[in-house]
């Protein structure tokens, strides 16, 4: 009877153990994962920002420049793409098409010192140019809680408890091809 008794202690024991692991290691997925919502949500909030700046900046330079139609119209379609956007996915790539025309507009900018010296120009590519920063920051966090999670998925035995789950890897942010290129403007 006694053995029995140690027997049934040592299982529950056992159970006991793989219970709180399993807790653990779900409780532990369901927060990086939600880490990893919240600073997507960080990136988009910086992505705001910027689509907020431009009617600004569009707005301080159209009447200095109207030649330079193309590169409002592409500022334009990347401002309705976002706003369009229904995945991150789909969002990076309108903020990567934003990032594309706005780099031409600092090159048309670079180009007309007259539009530079204006005041308000200069403080709108300042802000700009601080909300690029902000960016890079906020998606530099999120790649590395993507990492985090991404390695914690691919460990055993947590890989096991993540596919029982449903926990899967996700995407880091990523460039676009070509994007280590500058972009070229031509009058």
């Amino acid at each position: 009877m006694r053995a029995l008794l140690i027997a049934l202690g040592v299982i529950l024991l056992i159970a006991l153990a793989i219970g709180l692991y399993l807790r653990g290691a779900y409780n532990g997925f369901v927060e990086k994962d939600e880490a990893i919502t919240a600073q997507w949500r960080q990136v988009e909030t910086q992505y705001q920002r910027r689509f907020d700046l431009i009617p600004n900046l569009v707005e301080a330079t159209k009447g200095i420049f109207q030649q330079e139609q193309a590169v409002f119209g592409a500022i334009a379609e990347a401002r309705t793409r976002y706003a369009g956007a229904a995945t991150p996915d789909q969002r990076a790539q309108a903020a990567t098409q934003m990032e594309s025309a706005l780099a031409r507009l600092l090159v048309v900018v670079e180009n007309y010192p007259d539009i530079r010296s204006q005041q308000n120009v200069t403080q709108l590519m300042d802000e700009l140019a601080g909300t690029e920063n902000r960016i890079a920051v906020e998606r530099g966090r999120y790649n590395e809680l993507v990492r985090v999670l991404n390695t914690s998925i691919r460990r055993f035995p947590a890989s096991i408890i993540a596919g029982m789950f449903g926990f899967e890897a996700r995407a880091y942010f990523e460039a676009a091809a070509g994007a280590e290129v500058p972009p070229k403007v031509q009058f």
